[in-house]
């Protein structure tokens, strides 16, 4: 599945995102029927909380996130993805209360949030969407966003349906989308190679052992990934 940034538009709704120590001054700044909503609705803004607040037509104003507190956060990482997650369908842009350096962080947070395992059966997509952060590489966020979905589709295969053919074909598909050359050595070929300890590991399987290599790349220091 995708997961990425969509584009800004004029209506998409602003996020406030509100620190549990600085929800009283919030609260002071509001107009009288935000602060009643606020209140009715008992946001305290608690870590991964979410509250959309009316206008006075009924369309959504704005939406708040709890972000808890220093000692609430230190528990965990992507603070503003579990309140993402509980935000009805719309498009949103993060408008106050993550400071800078804290915005790219907590935009990967809201994508990765939005991942769903749909290999086997549809699943409901996450209902809010992000607009990228000002400021951010969105391209690079979203490129993380997208290796991490790849990974954990490959981990949440099942072994029956993700055997050494099937990483192969991964493989290569990515080589193929990114321009990358890819070489694989697969099973008695492992001997000839001078490559004993990959093919005594898998030789007694039904799908024979490989080794798979990929490079990509040619400026800078050459880097290793196994």
């Amino acid at each position: 599945m995708s997961v990425q940034f969509v584009a800004a538009t004029s209506t998409s709704i602003p996020v406030h995102v509100v620190d549990q120590n600085n929800l009283d001054a919030w609260i002071s700044q509001q107009t009288p029927m935000t602060q009643a909503w606020v209140a009715a609705n008992g946001f305290n803004a608690g870590l991964h909380q979410a509250l959309v607040v009316p206008s006075s037509d009924g369309s959504p104003l704005m939406a708040l996130a709890g972000y808890g507190n220093s000692a609430t956060r230190k528990r965990g990482r992507f603070h503003l993805a579990g309140a993402a997650g509980k935000l009805p369908a719309g498009t949103y842009h993060i408008a106050s209360g993550i400071a800078d350096t804290n915005l790219a962080h907590e935009a990967l947070g809201w994508l990765l949030q939005s991942y769903r395992f749909d290999r086997y059966k549809s699943v409901p997509a996450m209902k809010a969407q992000l607009v990228a952060p000002e400021g951010v590489d969105a391209e690079e966020i979203t490129a993380l966003a997208q290796s991490e979905a790849l990974t954990r589709d490959l981990i949440n295969t099942p072994a029956s349906d993700m055997g050494p053919p099937q990483l192969e074909q991964a493989a290569r598909t990515l080589a193929q989308e990114f321009g990358a050359s890819i070489d694989v050595i697969v099973g008695d070929d492992l001997l000839t190679q001078n490559l004993p300890m990959i093919h005594t590991v898998g030789r007694a399987a039904d799908r024979a052992p490989r080794l798979i290599d990929m490079r990509w790349g040619s400026k800078g220091p050459t880097l290793t990934l196994v």
